[in-house]
């Protein structure tokens, strides 16, 4: 049964310089002809793939509030007719530090969303103008005291490092601006400089000034200690919660389960079909005024790579992939599928195997990719 879904919203006012996602410049773009067809796919697509409700729904872009304040009602009432929700529900909604206006977050509160993730990547001010980004650090104090003043209080934020010219200090600082709002859950990437962006541009003239991976290296550990510190647990590579705050929606991804995708450029896996949208905003709106679901591609996901998937998304989680769990889902013993992968492993002290459960050890989250790339095209 399908307990997840992902709805994207392209458009954002400002593209910031290392995003590679599907967006475009909100000035001028068909917003209400997208939002029709949006809760036009939702209808069909549970016409054809039913679910009786969802554990997680999140809502991602883009910039999904720099919708304006009707136009955001009307999504969220689209959502709530189309989308059957549990018990238990959580609803994230993604938003940009500054969009967020008292009349906005009280939409959002009564439409049932019950968790704000904010892109804030960092509090210092000379970085937050070289990648792009246009909100300051008192956007992202004010919009946390505006949302728990709402009644919001599963608050997450998203910080990125080893940005250009930064250095180990600097973010050291940012994750002590970043405790200081006492928040129940982070999540902290390092800069992947993605092709089609204003950075990969920047390094292929070789005019951008990125500080190595030693210094990453450190910046990642740094943060492994300082989220500790602060009680926070790692459940995954890049995200660490209080406990009871751990993401259900992405822990979704990570478990290898399925999930709705809506809106353009969105992916879905359902029923062991992995499919992704159509990412242009006109040819997505075009295919649903037909009636037509705006699929790009689709692939029959094999029992091979859904045994190769479990492991390499499994791993990105600190408790790892359970062996029993494997064993029950496929039918087969990942320790004798990927013996030869896993002693390996174990041998440059990557992964280790204890308690039924296959993990990284800290040194292998250091190395994740490098992991990951192990159990790629095995069987």
């Amino acid at each position: 049964m399908i307990k997840a879904a992902y709805l994207h919203i392209p458009f954002c006012e400002h593209i910031c310089h290392y995003c590679d996602f599907n967006k475009v410049f909100l000035k001028g773009q068909p917003v209400e002809e997208y939002l029709k067809a949006l809760d036009l796919e939702m209808n069909l697509t549970l016409t054809e793939v039913p679910t009786d409700s969802l554990d997680t729904i999140f809502v991602g872009g883009g910039t999904p509030t720099s919708l304006n304040e009707k136009q955001l009602y009307i999504f969220c009432e689209s959502i709530n007719r189309n989308l059957p929700k549990g018990k238990n529900l959580e609803f994230t909604f993604e938003a940009n530090p500054g969009d967020l206006t008292n009349e906005k977050l009280q939409i959002l509160k009564d439409a049932g969303v019950n968790r704000i993730s904010l892109g804030v990547q960092t509090f210092n001010e000379d970085l937050l103008k070289k990648i792009g980004r246009v909100h300051r650090a008192k956007d992202v104090y004010q919009t946390v005291e505006y949302a728990q003043k709402v009644g919001f209080e599963n608050i997450s934020i998203d910080l990125i490092f080893s940005l250009p010219t930064q250095t180990v200090q600097d973010f050291k600082e940012t994750l002590t601006d970043a405790f200081s709002l006492d928040l129940p859950h982070y999540s902290a990437y390092s800069l992947i400089i993605e092709p089609k962006t204003v950075f990969y541009n920047l390094l292929k003239k070789g005019k951008l000034p990125t500080p190595g991976e030693d210094a990453e290296a450190n910046m990642y550990e740094l943060l492994m200690e300082e989220m500790e510190k602060h009680g926070l647990r790692q459940y995954e590579i890049s995200n660490f919660s209080r406990q009871g705050y751990e993401s259900k929606h992405n822990l979704t991804y990570w478990n290898n389960e399925y999930y709705y995708g809506f809106g353009a450029g969105a992916h879905s896996y359902v029923n062991g079909q992995r499919r992704s949208n159509s990412g242009p905003v006109k040819k997505y709106i075009d295919q649903l005024s037909n009636h037509v679901l705006p699929i790009f591609e689709d692939h029959r996901v094999s029992k091979e790579e859904q045994m190769e998937e479990e492991m390499f998304l499994g791993l990105r989680k600190t408790d790892g992939v359970s062996i029993a769990h494997f064993i029950e889902k496929f039918e087969d013993d990942p320790l004798k599928l990927f013996a030869k992968e896993l002693s390996d492993l174990i041998a440059k002290q990557w992964i280790e195997v204890k308690n039924n459960n296959i993990y990284l050890t800290k040194k292998g989250r250091l190395l994740g990719n490098e992991v990951f790339q192990a159990f790629l095209g095995v069987i």
